[in-house]
């Protein structure tokens, strides 16, 4: 996502989105492969469905992201806050849930998605690495 920590939270909102969805789309594609070769369907029309169906799925979750992130920062005015994360995390998982028409789906996307993007934000502020040698 070259870009989307360019610049201070709750500005820009328009292109953040747009990051975040480029992002969702993209991670649609690959997991419809995956699911397109594990899971064969009948025919190439139900593939081309399928392949639709969970990339848009997974561009509206990151449009939803994005856009709910960069809202939270402006409306709270602080917009460094990690729960600004948890918030879109928490609406991304929520959206998840009523596309799977599971309340307890939703529940549990919120939290997950939540968590974890603070979590990354978190990390983002404080330098964390997943790789390489670590910063001393």
């Amino acid at each position: 996502m070259a870009g989307y920590w360019d610049g201070p939270e709750g500005e820009d909102c328009a292109r953040r989105t747009w990051l975040t969805t480029r992002v969702g789309a993209a991670a649609g594609l690959v997991g419809t492969a995956y699911r397109i070769i594990l899971l064969q369907p009948s025919s190439a029309l139900a593939a081309l469905q399928t392949a639709a169906a969970d990339s848009v799925t997974m561009a509206t979750l990151g449009a939803v992201f994005g856009l709910t992130t960069c809202l939270s920062a402006q409306v709270r005015e602080e917009p460094e806050d990690p729960l600004n994360y948890f918030i879109g995390g928490c609406a991304t998982g929520a959206v998840l849930g009523a596309r799977a028409h599971s309340y307890m789906t939703g529940t549990m996307a919120c939290l997950g998605f939540g968590t974890t993007a603070a979590l990354m934000k978190i990390g983002n502020k404080e330098g964390w690495r997943l790789t390489g040698p670590p910063k001393l």
